[in-house]
Formats: C-alpha cells, sequence, structure tokens
C-alpha cells in the first residue's frame, strides 16, 4: 500500500478507544515505527464536516486505506470525543 503524507485515507474497521467506525475518512500526518518491532502505525487527524480539527489519533497501518473512486462519502453524527 502507498498512501502519502497528507492523503485523506479511509479506515478499514471500528477504532472504539477514539469513536472512530470503519469508513470514517482522515488525513494521514505521519508514520511512526511501533517502539517493540510490531506494526507500523499512522498519526492521523480527524476533522468533522466543516473541516474543523477534531483529534490527532494513532492507528495500525492495516486500519486504514486510500480513498478511491468506488468509495462514496457518508456522514453520520459524532460520538462525544473525550
Amino acid at each position: 500500500m502507498n498512501i502519502e503524507l497528507y492523503e485523506e485515507i479511509t479506515l478499514t474497521r471500528d477504532i472504539p478507544q477514539h469513536q472512530l467506525k470503519q469508513g470514517d475518512i482522515a488525513t494521514l500526518v505521519d508514520f511512526v515505527e511501533h517502539p517493540t518491532g510490531g506494526e507500523t502505525g499512522c498519526i492521523l487527524e480527524i476533522f468533522n464536516a466543516l473541516g474543523e480539527s477534531l483529534r490527532v489519533v494513532t492507528v495500525p497501518i492495516s486500519a486504514i486505506k486510500p480513498l478511491t473512486s468506488e468509495d462514496i462519502l457518508t456522514s453520520r453524527k459524532q460520538e462525544i470525543l473525550l
């Protein structure tokens, strides 16, 4: 998978600890190596529908994929982000 920094991505699965759902869209900010040699992490910035930044999270690289022309954008109400 070849994803460039600052590219929009979509989540491939729910990330409940961050109140994120499969299909949510985020911007890839950076890659980070796992401290003990595990899966590479991705730092994502999450925005609301108006483009306002909500939070920055780290997820495993296997939890993201690039957006494609086959993806359809949707919206949902955000859960309270703590």
